[in-house]
């Protein structure tokens, strides 16, 4: 996908003025519902692309960090912390943290690089106009989910019992089980889902998973999930499971396979939408994005250590291999 590059805007930036005394500079609060360690890789890239357009920490702007380490009972307190700071815009990568702004303050501009289900849980009134204050980039499009059991089907032939695992207080979660669970229902197919509510059942609801003999496990997109991949990635291989997700990252972590969007353009293209707010845009005149390029990662490495031959087509229609 081509992204287009606003170099030069600075010189024109009715904040540059601000620049040359460090007061009074706009505030970007930075709400996210994972670890700062866990979501660095996508912060880097929103950040890079914010400096190529024109927007840097501490030189013409201020950002303000709160994380919630993958535990969403956290996010409301923070939500409210931001928005104390008066900040001119929120990012708020996962639909939680936008969320949880939200239901705080309905002036505010939220970004957000990972809405879900964004109309039934009110953060805006439509795609094309979201006529509120949150907007931003869609990750999760439309008969995803429902690939992701294709893509378990196929890592796995003959698989026949399929495991859901993911924490289903996420407001992402619940369309993703139900898409999954119909999809198997049309294909004959069992499915077993475990009860996650963080990061401390991890390894119980692997091994439910495990006892009930699932052949695959299809992992939820969620902030936990993404948040503790590595240790849901180890898990699964401990229990001799087999792992389909929708992140890239959750694959690099040593995830099995996955399929679905990058993140990391998701991250970028979203400094596009604050670079516009910090220049007058408002939220709901900016229609919310849908990602149009997917991306099929597999772990070549996983694949043997579970002592799995995968089919040579998945290995060739793959865009990255990870050994």
């Amino acid at each position: 996908m081509l992204r287009r590059h606003f170099i030069g805007f600075i010189a024109a930036s009715p904040f540059a003025a601000f620049a040359r005394d460090g007061s009074d500079l706009p505030l970007i609060g930075f709400l996210d519902g994972k670890s700062r360690a866990a979501g660095q890789g996508l912060t880097d890239a929103f950040l890079g692309e914010l400096r190529l357009l024109g927007f840097e920490d501490g030189r013409n702007m201020k950002i303000a960090y709160r994380f919630a380490d993958g535990r969403d009972e956290r996010l409301p307190s923070l939500a409210k912390e931001v928005v104390a700071l008066n900040p001119t815009v929120i990012l708020a990568p996962g639909v939680n943290a936008a969320a949880a702004a939200r239901a705080v303050t309905k002036t505010v501009p939220i970004v957000s690089w990972a809405l879900a289900d964004a109309v039934n849980l009110g953060l805006v009134a439509s795609y094309a106009r979201p006529g509120r204050n949150v907007t931003g980039i869609m990750p999760y499009v439309e008969g995803l989910p429902a690939k992701h059991l294709e893509l378990a089907r196929r890592v796995v032939p003959g698989a026949r019992k399929i495991g859901l695992f993911g924490n289903l207080n996420d407001p992402k979660a619940p369309p993703q089980q139900r898409e999954i669970e119909a999809a198997a229902r049309g294909l004959k197919l069992s499915t077993v889902s475990t009860e996650l509510t963080g990061p401390a059942g991890i390894d119980q609801a692997m091994s439910h998973l495990g006892h009930e003999k699932v052949d695959v496990v299809i992992v939820l997109e969620t902030a936990l999930t993404l948040t503790e991949r590595k240790r849901i990635a180890a898990s699964a291989l401990s229990a001799r499971l087999p792992t389909v997700f929708g992140y890239r990252e959750n694959v690099m972590a040593g995830g099995l396979a996955s399929y679905g969007v990058d993140l990391r353009w998701c991250a970028r293209r979203a400094a596009t939408f604050v670079q516009k707010i910090l220049q007058g845009a408002t939220p709901a005149d900016l229609p919310v994005e849908f990602p149009t390029g997917l991306l099929t990662v597999v772990n070549l490495g996983t694949a043997k250590a579970l002592g799995l031959t995968l089919p040579p087509d998945v290995v060739a229609q793959a865009n990255e291999l990870i050994d």
